[in-house]
């Protein structure tokens, strides 16, 4: 029977980098997935005919650039379209425009836009910080060995070099929520939900939620990281999947789709393969998961194989989404009041303001359909015109506030939904209804059955302070060891989190590499 060093569970982008990184180093490595495409989240599919639209991720605005180069990946066919500036829809026609730390438009004040500058640049020093943390495992607080204690003196070392008034406002914001912070700097409504927007993206909270402050600084570290705004993959984000599975290959990964994991196999105190739903088992030294801890404990180990404090933690572990998607395949460009059709290629945004984006989500909070959501939109086939017949077009947006259960089925819930988010985006785009050949919403259940994402939840798992950094997961499989011997974590439910960033999986493989295991 062949033995492998590393068996990767999952072929998302977080799998195929972890695995990459251990063949790098020498490691016979196997990566498996039931999936046929390579990419998991980063996935396009056919979306009636001739349109192709990224399916789950939309936008590229967080991924390590040193991942890019490190791997080759444009030398494997990773081509990324032009950074975007986001036009925040305003109903008035008169739409802001945020490009960077400058805005404009919509009759917003000299003192909001030099607040804006402010802000993004003291959000940019926190994000650096951060970006130390992220870079390398979290440190444990206590029994930290030298490795964590260098991280923790770097980390102090970083937070004082920020100045008395940074550090004191990092420490009071980084624990409150959007909505007082951004009444706190700015005056006008749409450029304060345009940023809360930010913060609540793949989550399930709202404005007003806890963690709303950390998660907008965990999103400001793609800039940290070189990114300059959203962009697009060209060909679809399943280009990104594409390019990562032939780079894992050139350095010898050996790469099994259609190959769906039934169990992890734990040989007395210590996990040794994995067996496959077709019934055969595949024997290594490690077992490297990148599929969410929910579905890793849960659904692969099982929980008569760990600890019971450890199976409550699991239980308990929070990954509801509350964001889906809608794809609409238009037979000619459409129309926005008050956006120039060359502006239309950049990120559209309809989040009206704070107070509206709360109305939208209280209704979820009792497993609800809401009539008021927040968009933003990409009309892609502006800047790719493959992804669409010729002239025509494909529209394509992140719809929030759409709860993962409902109090009865989605199965006649889902035209109601699709209904009211064509009337919404109408009220910005008179005619688009005119225009449409094929549409679809994917709810948060959606995302669960095709990607496998427990709840629906893109990031693995709600990234809320209990469930970051050191503390990511959750205790007992922390600094992507698992709670059992020999089992690692690389995706997006270990640190540093989600959102196609690519850190979790390179962290995962150089820690396993620093111990040892594998020899």
């Amino acid at each position: 029977m062949t033995k492998y060093d590393a068996i990767v569970i999952g072929a998302g982008h977080n799998g195929l980098i972890s695995a990459t990184y251990l063949a790098k180093a020498g490691k016979r490595v196997l990566v498996l997935d039931g999936r046929a495409t390579a990419g998991g989240c980063a996935s396009t599919k056919a979306f009636s005919s001739g349109f192709h639209v990224s399916d789950c991720a939309q936008w590229l605005h967080q991924f390590d650039n040193n991942i890019i180069k490190e791997l080759n990946l444009e030398m494997h066919g990773l081509r990324l379209g032009q950074p975007k500036r986001t036009l925040a829809l305003q109903a008035t026609g008169d739409h802001l425009v945020i490009n960077g730390d400058s805005v404009k438009g919509g009759e917003i004040s000299p003192a909001d836009k030099k607040a804006f500058k402010h802000y993004k640049s003291q959000m940019r020093v926190f994000a650096k910080l951060m970006l130390k943390l992220y870079r390398k495992r979290a440190p444990k607080m206590v029994e930290a060995n030298r490795g964590d204690q260098v991280t923790l003196l770097s980390l102090g070392l970083g937070l004082k070099m920020m100045g008395r008034k940074n550090m004191q406002d990092m420490m009071r914001l980084v624990l409150i929520n959007i909505y007082d912070v951004m009444n706190e700097h700015f005056d006008h409504e749409g450029l304060k939900a345009a940023i809360a927007l930010d913060a609540i993206t793949g989550t399930n909270m709202g404005p007003r939620s806890p963690n709303t402050v950390f998660t907008y600084i965990h999103r400001m570290v793609g800039e940290a990281l070189g990114n300059q705004g959203v962009t697009q993959v060209m060909g679809g984000m399943g280009s990104l999947g594409g390019a990562l599975l032939s780079t894992a290959k050139t350095q010898g990964v050996e790469v099994r789709l259609d190959s769906n994991v039934s169990k992890i196999v734990k040989t007395d105190d210590r996990v040794t393969g994995v067996a496959l739903a077709s019934g055969e088992v595949i024997e290594a030294t490690v077992v490297v998961s990148s599929a969410d801890p929910t579905t890793t404990y849960r659904d692969l180990l099982g929980y008569r194989h760990i600890e019971a404090g450890q199976a409550r933690r699991v239980e308990q572990y929070r990954t509801r989404s509350g964001t889906g998607k809608l794809h609409i395949a238009l037979s000619a460009l459409p129309h926005f009041d008050g956006v120039a059709p060359e502006d239309l290629s950049q990120r559209l945004v309809i989040a009206p303001s704070m107070d509206a984006m709360e109305t939208g989500l209280n209704p979820m909070k009792y497993h609800e359909l809401t009539t008021q959501h927040v968009f933003d939109i990409s009309i892609p086939t502006l800047e790719d015109p493959t992804l669409a017949p010729a002239g025509q077009h494909l529209l394509t947006a992140l719809v929030h506030y759409v709860p993962y259960a409902l109090k009865t089925s989605w199965e006649g819930a889902r035209e109601e939904l699709l209904e009211s988010l064509i009337s919404q985006l109408e009220a910005y785009a008179p005619g688009i209804r005119a225009l449409i050949v094929a549409s679809e919403v994917r709810v948060p259940e959606d995302f669960e059955t095709s990607h496998g994402v427990t709840g629906g939840n893109w990031h693995h798992g709600e990234l809320s302070i209990d469930q970051a950094l050191m503390m990511r997961p959750f205790p007992g499989s922390t600094q992507y060891k698992g709670s059992v011997e020999g089992l690692y974590l690389c995706g997006a439910g270990s640190h540093p989190g989600g959102s196609l960033m690519g850190l979790a999986g390179k962290n995962a493989a150089q820690e396993i590499l620093k111990q040892g295991v594998l020899k």
